[in-house]
């Protein structure tokens, strides 16, 4: 077997707000989008104070991307323009693509402790199907399958495929894998990956390495791997749980303007006048 990725770069997560108010941890966003190409965005939402996330993501629009909300505790209520209504809980998935253009709000509640946990990637399209039609699907967490490692850890196949099993999210343009990775204390992993996609990983709780770094990466850390086939993680003594991403490279340029992304300019203010003059709705 070919030797695992190596770490090209790390980075840790910044506290911010998005939405009304909701406080969040940024592990990457606009300034990092070039090299996490195809993936624009990660945000790690997890609290147990409700004044943290009660005021939620209120309308607002999307075009250009896909958003994917995994959910670790809590609930979030989806409404878009396209008349989809829904919610998610612990272990569920709402996997949005916006194509064209969709007006949703995510408003999110406690569980009955109070606590909130969750996190939201936005992943981008390429030109050819930024005016896609848009489409929803919400994935409940017993459509999702757990694959055990040898001792007492698991992987949770969301997208894309670990070894025989493959997630129930296909068809996207990125062709991305999504795992959720849980190891126990001292337990290793080798997963293979496709060479030239961009792999990242995201430490959701504990402490681990990866490849031949020397050093243990900690909660709401991102690390972003060199090309190669495979790779490598182990846990600390207090196990690890980290999500990886998988996706193909665009190579296209990126014009960001807040819930939008597009290709140039001129294509981010026509889709904001849209918005502006009631145009925005493409489909449905």
């Amino acid at each position: 077997m070919s030797q695992p990725r190596s770490i090209q770069w790390v980075h840790a997560g910044q506290m911010t707000q998005d939405g009304a108010g909701v406080k969040l941890s940024r592990a990457f966003s606009n300034r990092e989008a070039e090299r996490m190409d195809p993936f624009l965005l990660l945000d790690d939402f997890r609290s147990n104070d409700p004044s943290d996330y009660l005021a939620g993501f209120p309308w607002h629009p999307h075009r250009g991307i896909e958003t994917i909300t995994y959910m670790l505790s809590g609930r979030v209520e989806h409404r878009d323009s396209m008349g989809n209504q829904g919610v998610i809980g612990a272990g569920d998935v709402q996997w949005m693509t916006a194509g064209s253009g969709i007006i949703h709000q995510e408003m999110p509640q406690g569980d009955k402790a109070g606590s909130l946990g969750g996190f939201q990637l936005w992943t981008n399209l390429p030109a050819r199907l930024k005016l896609t039609p848009p489409k929803y699907r919400e994935i409940k967490s017993a459509m999702i399958p757990r694959v055990p490692l040898p001792q007492q850890g698991e992987i949770r196949v969301i997208c894309g495929r670990y070894g025989k099993t493959v997630g129930p999210v296909a068809d996207i343009a990125a062709d991305p894998m999504y795992l959720d990775v849980h190891l126990s204390a001292g337990e290793s992993v080798t997963v293979p990956v496709e060479k030239e996609h961009t792999v990242v990983a995201y430490v959701v709780e504990g402490r681990g390495r990866f490849g031949a770094a020397a050093r243990e990466f900690e909660r709401r850390t991102v690390v972003l791997f060199n090309p190669g086939k495979t790779v490598a993680a182990q846990a600390g003594k207090a196990g690890l749980r980290f999500l990886l991403l998988s996706g193909r490279p665009l190579h296209e340029p990126i014009a960001w303007g807040g819930p939008i992304v597009m290709n140039t300019q001129a294509e981010l203010e026509l889709a904001f006048q849209e918005y502006r003059d009631g145009a925005f709705i493409k489909h449905g």
